[in-house]
């Protein structure tokens, strides 16, 4: 049975990786989906035709989550395509290692990452508060690495910017409540990704940290989502979940 049947869903970021795996599980449980892209266009592409092919309404939009500006054209465009908006979920996401003591470091790559981490989240948020229905869902992807860094040199600005989205979560919590809109922030820890391949040489040394000794699957993040998204998640808001095989433990 489908949980989210007639619902309309954004995903931020949602051509690959997490997001992707978002969008086909919240087209499983019966939403129509919207996601952004980038520069993944032909990913973007694949996504649509798997979806669509299967019978799943499906958009793809893209936009850069860097340019807080574009968060209300994202929004208009959902809309358009849908008629309305119920459930926000805030997937892209930028990594930068920079250990505060190199003298050269890039300013720039420095300040995407808090474009699209921190400004494009409330950017976002902001525009689709104007329009998410009454008992809707805002859920943003976080890190565990905003909890506890966890021996891990240079991630400081990331774990920062994800301790961020995590602060404007509570917040939001209490702005958006009144409407029965929950918020809610899931901090994955190592996930097997493009981004962060689980058959890395890096990875090994993350397996070893981690009570379960294996990276999580993006799916297994979806999962997490669907549940928050669905209806037996209504008295959750304001909430940080943590889903990292441990390694916090």
């Amino acid at each position: 049975m489908v949980t989210l049947e007639n619902k309309v869903a954004l995903v931020t970021g949602g051509s690959r990786g997490i997001g992707a795996a978002i969008v086909k599980r919240l087209v499983k449980e019966g939403a129509k989906v919207a996601f952004t892209y980038l520069n993944a266009t032909e990913k973007a592409n694949a996504v649509v035709k798997e979806l669509s092919d299967a019978g799943g309404s499906v958009v793809a939009i893209k936009a850069d989550s860097a340019d807080a500006a574009a968060a209300k054209d994202v929004i208009a465009q959902v809309i358009s395509a849908f008629g309305r908006l119920d459930i926000l979920v805030n997937s892209a996401g930028v990594f930068v290692i920079s250990p505060v003591d190199e003298l050269q470091y890039d300013v720039n790559a420095l300040a995407t990452q808090y474009a699209v981490n921190v400004a494009g989240v409330a950017a976002t948020t902001r525009a689709a508060a104007q329009y998410i229905s009454n008992g809707g869902r805002i859920i943003s992807i976080g890190s565990v690495v905003a909890q506890r860094i966890g021996g891990l040199s240079g991630f400081a600005d990331y774990a920062a910017s994800k301790a961020a989205v995590t602060a404007y979560t509570r917040g939001w919590a209490w702005d958006l409540g009144k409407k029965g809109i929950t918020v809610n922030t899931i901090e994955p820890g190592p996930i097997n990704t493009d981004m962060s391949p689980e058959d890395h040489e890096f990875a090994e040394v993350l397996k070893k940290t981690l009570p379960l000794g294996r990276y999580g699957q993006p799916e297994e993040i979806a999962a997490l989502v669907a549940f928050l998204a669905g209806p037996e998640a209504s008295f959750i808001t304001g909430s940080t979940l943590t889903i990292d095989g441990g390694r916090n433990a």
